[in-house]
């Protein structure tokens, strides 16, 4: 017997053919490159404008060149999405950081326990000054910029761990509220 899957979420979920063609070709586009549509891109379908400012800022961030490393972004997401409860964003994140890391254990060490993961003392530096951002914000000051330094990460580093985890801390809030399920094809890729 097979039971039905529950809903992507709890909002109305726009059909492909019924999204303006740049978000359709978007989610088409994703779908080719990885084999399944991202329950992300569907859910967020259901606000267009709010579809194209949330991945405008997305691949802003996290497909950029810089210091850090696309492997150390995902650490970010996976850390601070643990931290919000964000399954969506662990799970899936956490396949991009196994795929991009080439390591298939890491995404659950840096969920579970970054501070005991197999990451350099800069990575855990990083993590840490991303869950002070997610969590205390108003407490980061000049310090915590100079232990970055400290770990070779510079002021625009500084600001690219901050913006990763503020945007973050939206996307599992929006995650939350509107229950978005991981798809099952994430929790098997990288391993």
């Amino acid at each position: 017997m097979t039971t039905a899957q529950p809903p992507v979420s709890r909002f109305p979920v726009p059909a492909l053919a019924e999204m303006p063609d740049d978000i359709r070709e978007r989610v088409e586009a994703v779908q080719e490159k990885s084999g399944f549509v991202p329950n992300v891109f569907l859910v967020l379908a259901h606000r267009p404008d709010e579809f194209r400012a949330f991945f405008a800022y997305h691949d802003a961030l996290m497909d950029k060149p810089g210091n850090l490393t696309k492997a150390e972004r995902e650490m970010i997401v996976v850390a601070t999405s643990n931290l919000n409860q964000c399954q969506y964003c662990v799970v899936a994140h956490g396949a991009i950081l196994r795929i991009r890391a080439k390591n298939k254990l890491i995404a659950d060490q840096v969920a579970v326990n970054y501070r005991k993961a197999d990451i350099s003392d800069s990575q855990k530096a990083m993590i840490d000054f991303a869950v002070k951002v997610s969590s205390e914000a108003y407490k980061v000051g000049d310090s915590d910029l100079q232990t970055l330094n400290s770990h070779g990460f510079t002021e625009e580093d500084a600001w690219d761990i901050a913006a990763i985890s503020a945007f973050f801390g939206l996307s599992n809030r929006l995650a939350n509220v509107t229950s978005m399920r991981p798809n099952d094809e994430f929790y098997a890729l990288g391993r």
